[in-house]
């Protein structure tokens, strides 16, 4: 009762705030997108990551107001950096999304409303779900993600690889980017097997017209396989680890050795 009044209190009084995360170009390095993360400002325990309060948010009714509070100072953020910004005029926003969220009968609504108030246009909003997403197929998420899809905002698989879906189930979802999950990306290089997965997951997500991003890129090895495999994104600590948007800078290109994390 305690965590679920304290996160109550900070999502009504704007205490959580958002890092971002680069997604960057393999072909050139430039920042082309940004995945919106959000941390809590907690009065006592200083920043938390989302691990340690998001599940506790997805058990209860907060996810949905926690949601929409993510989405709007995203939304806001990335219209204000296209605005203002050189080099971010086509950038667009990745939030994810959770499987809770699409049973929220006002979800269609609340997005509608973040462009809206934002002035962010729908091609610069993707929302990110799960993979696990792929395997329910249920009426209401095909509705909600075709809704989605109408408004005219992308849709982003999350982690692909790690859950038992085919990307045959990918036609039936109109998503527009594949995140290649970053235990793939670690074996690039050391195991055939990896290779062999990523190079799969490539050809037939070009096959289907699909945006292929590899996750977790921390080497300049790694970036050099996924670029020889075909992947056209990349986002992990190579880049840059997830940081506030005072610190978001569009004319970074990559590190040649991987930043660590930050301190607890």
């Amino acid at each position: 009762l305690e965590i679920y009044d304290d996160l109550r209190h900070s999502i009504e009084h704007d205490e959580l705030v958002v890092h971002y995360q680069p997604i960057a170009s393999v072909a050139d390095g430039n920042i082309v997108a940004l995945e919106a993360l959000v941390r809590w400002n907690h009065p006592t325990r200083g920043l938390l990551g989302p691990m340690e309060f998001i599940p506790f948010a997805e058990e209860t009714d907060l996810i949905f107001s926690l949601g929409r509070w993510v989405l709007r100072e995203a939304c806001t953020t990335m219209a204000r950096w296209r605005n203002d910004v050189p080099g971010a005029q086509d950038a667009y926003i990745a939030v994810n999304l959770s499987v809770h969220q699409l049973s929220d009968v006002s979800l269609l609504d609340s997005i509608a409303a973040a462009l809206a108030d934002s002035g962010l246009p729908p091609e610069a909003l993707v929302l990110e779900v799960t993979e696990s997403l792929l395997m329910s197929e249920t009426q209401e998420t095909i509705d909600a993600l075709g809704g989605i899809h109408a408004m005219g905002v992308g849709l982003a698989i999350d982690d692909f690889g790690t859950g038992e879906s085919s990307l045959a189930r990918l036609k039936r979802f109109p998503v527009k980017v594949l995140k290649i999950d970053k235990s793939f990306v670690d074996g690039l290089g050391i195991l055939e097997t990896d290779e062999a997965i990523v190079a799969a997951i490539v050809q037939l997500s070009k096959a289907l017209g699909l945006v292929v991003l590899a996750e977790g890129v921390e080497t300049p090895a790694q970036l050099e396989r996924v670029a020889a495999l075909g992947c056209d994104l990349y986002q992990g600590y190579l880049m840059s680890r997830p940081i506030s948007a005072d610190h978001v800078d569009f004319a970074k290109k990559a590190e040649t050795t991987p930043q660590t994390d930050p301190p607890a």
